[in-house]
């Protein structure tokens, strides 16, 4: 079995990250840490809320049962920042390890980077990061209501950093990769129809972006 489109696609942007990154001096390394400080704080935050209260219950009855709608799909939606964010701050053996699994042959019924210990990404996508199932969401929720609000309010602090009506991360790291030469299928911000209309309606279409320091607040 060869591998497949979504590893090429996958191992191919990765590749172009990694190239990029490396070239970096440490000055432009640390500009990109500083642009994503504000994010890996909201991150950190996400994990600490669902190792509170989710990290039993997904474990029993996703992983360790194999029945989760995400890890259970290979093609899984990362997203170009994703992967900027993962390989900026991943080893340089946790990069090689992601490179490894990318020219395997396909894994029937796994994601690709799911290992025996978990999802192999130092930082993991956004998308699987924030999957809660609506049977986990019901199990917390109802008997801790107060929880519900508190997950809508990292729902919304996710759209600051990825949902492009106004000047956000995920759009800026794409445009520092655009700005040198590089495109890739994953610069969802750049080519989906419908998020570029999100963009053309509030008038970003033809801006350039900055994103300013800031705090995640609710």
């Amino acid at each position: 079995m060869n591998t497949s489109s979504y590893q090429l696609e996958q191992a191919e942007s990765l590749s172009v990250i990694h190239r990029f990154l490396r070239a970096l001096s440490n000055d432009q390394r640390q500009y990109l840490v500083d642009l994503c400080a504000d994010y890996m704080l909201f991150r950190g935050e996400v994990d600490l809320y669902l190792m509170a209260h989710f990290s039993d219950i997904c474990a029993q009855s996703c992983y360790m049962s194999r029945r989760s709608a995400c890890c259970s799909r290979e093609g899984i939606v990362t997203f170009f920042a994703d992967m900027v964010i993962n390989a900026l701050y991943a080893s340089g053996e946790e990069v090689a390890r992601l490179f490894s699994v990318l020219k395997e042959t396909g894994k029937p019924g796994k994601c690709i980077y799911l290992g025996e210990h978990g999802c192999l990404w130092k930082v993991k996508p956004i998308v699987c990061q924030m999957f809660l199932c609506d049977r986990a969401k019901t199990q917390v929720f109802d008997i801790k209501p107060f929880l519900r609000k508190e997950w809508e309010r990292l729902e919304r602090c996710r759209k600051m950093f990825t949902w492009p009506d106004q000047p956000v991360l995920f759009d800026v790291l794409e445009e520092i990769f655009i700005d040198a030469g590089i495109t890739s299928p994953l610069m969802y911000l750049h080519n989906s129809p419908g998020l570029l209309r999100i963009k053309e309606e509030a008038g970003l279409r033809a801006d350039k972006l900055t994103v300013r320091t800031r705090r995640h607040e609710g």
